[in-house]
């Protein structure tokens, strides 16, 4: 959420951040709005300060009594007039898309999203490669019919060497991030309508949700949504940040519109798991935090041997809530090109305004900044799948995760 003072400040600069992201505004009559609200609020201060000084005569002057009864009669109604207002203003900021990074490039779609550097070797192979869905079945590891019959479309099962890959997986990148300074959480899986709004899920992404019928909940999408909204109301020490929390959840998801080759298997579904990085920082840090971030996804791809891209992503495929975004897409054999594998996020103080986390430190007290950034996904998973397979359709595990899985391949029966 932008601050209306900062609308006020940089009126031309919001106007053009609101058309380049496609939000119509009316913006002069938003000021408008801004203007009489403050004039209605200097009024209704002024009444106030005379109410109180004429209550304090009322002993002594009897008059002043039926003065007293007229300005409260006039100072209700033009706070009335001002809650009307205010009103109509929230529920024009809290429409409204973050301001842009600078560099955030044009585009309407990802396919404008800026390549920024290549990681990696692709592997190449002499037999036809497959992908994970054929892989997973061929190795018993992976069960998308059961998922469906159990749960619907676009559910499945990991199971035997495959689920115990998985749990490898995400126990090792949680001690990465805890080795590097983040506090591991373990979260609820439901949030409140207050807490997906004040992470900009709502209403942004509402189409997304899985809402609890007759609750005042909904499945989350990610534990973005309930690390953030741990600190909702809060004034952080300002000497204790940056704040940097991990989790590991399952997160659901409608994927309303997915269809085709690309949501072939378990690369777009209903339910997936994740390792989430959030960060809560001053707002001078933020930049260096979101680096960070991304620093910390590349050093998990390098140790697992995924090739990969970063890309920066353009305004388009930027979410309303984002300033800035980078995603890394893995390189996938058995697809034939790169797919998006974590998605990092510097969300400046639009989703701290939305919450009211604050930070005090000293004499300056301000919002904090945030930042949402992927560590690992089940995509993480079939990439390892894709790429390392061999020509009988055994899967040779990274190194890095053989100690914790306790094998070095997966392989087909009989093999």
């Amino acid at each position: 959420m932008i601050d209306i003072k900062f609308i006020r400040e940089h009126a031309e600069e919001v106007k053009a951040n609101c058309v380049r992201r496609g939000f119509p505004i009316d913006l002069e009559g938003l000021l408008k709005l801004d203007a009489d609200s403050r004039q209605l609020s200097q009024e209704a201060e002024a009444l106030r300060a005379e109410r109180n000084r004429l209550s304090k005569e009322c002993a002594k002057d009897p008059s002043a009594r039926d003065k007293v009864k007229q300005l409260k009669e006039v100072l209700s109604s033009k706070e009335e007039m001002l809650a009307r207002i205010q009103n109509k203003i929230h529920q024009v900021v809290i429409r409204m898309p973050n301001m842009l990074a600078p560099d955030v490039p044009d585009g309407l779609d990802d396919s404008g999203n800026v390549e920024l550097r290549k990681e990696g070797t692709i592997p190449t192979f002499d037999f036809k490669v497959r992908d994970h869905q054929e892989l997973g079945e061929l190795l018993g590891i992976l069960d998308i019919p059961r998922g469906t019959k159990v749960a619907g479309a676009g559910f499945y099962y990991w199971k035997g060497k495959g689920a115990m890959l998985a749990q490898a997986l995400y126990f090792w990148v949680q001690r990465i991030l805890v080795e590097r300074g983040f506090t591991m959480f373990m979260t609820p899986c439901v949030a409140k309508e207050r807490t997906l709004f004040g992470t900009g899920y709502l209403p942004f992404f509402a189409d997304q949700t899985y809402n609890l019928e007759g609750e005042d909940l909904a499945l989350i999408g990610t534990s973005e949504q309930t690390l953030v909204g741990y600190h909702a109301d809060d004034v952080l020490d300002g000497a204790s940040l940056p704040l940097c929390y991990t989790a590991f959840t399952p997160c659901f998801r409608t994927e309303a519109g997915s269809y085709g080759k690309a949501s072939r298997g378990i690369f777009r579904v209903h339910q997936f798991h994740k390792v989430e990085q959030i960060v809560f920082c001053k707002p001078e840090d933020s930049v260096k935090y979101h680096e960070m971030c991304l620093a910390n996804e590349e050093y998990i791809l390098q140790q697992l041997g995924i090739p990969y891209h970063v890309v920066n992503v353009c305004v388009g495929d930027l979410g309303a809530p984002g300033y800035k975004k980078y995603d890394i897409e893995a390189w996938f054999a058995g697809f034939g090109g790169y797919r998006e594998v974590t998605s990092n996020t510097n969300l400046t103080s639009f989703q701290s305004r939305r919450l009211n986390i604050r930070y005090k430190d000293g004499d300056t007290r301000d919002y904090v900044h945030t930042i949402s950034a992927t560590a690992v996904t089940d995509r993480v998973l079939i990439a390892i799948m894709e790429n390392f397979q061999q020509e009988d359709g055994t899967v040779v595990i990274p190194e890095v995760l053989r100690p914790l899985c306790g094998f070095d391949r997966i392989s087909p029966a009989g093999k």
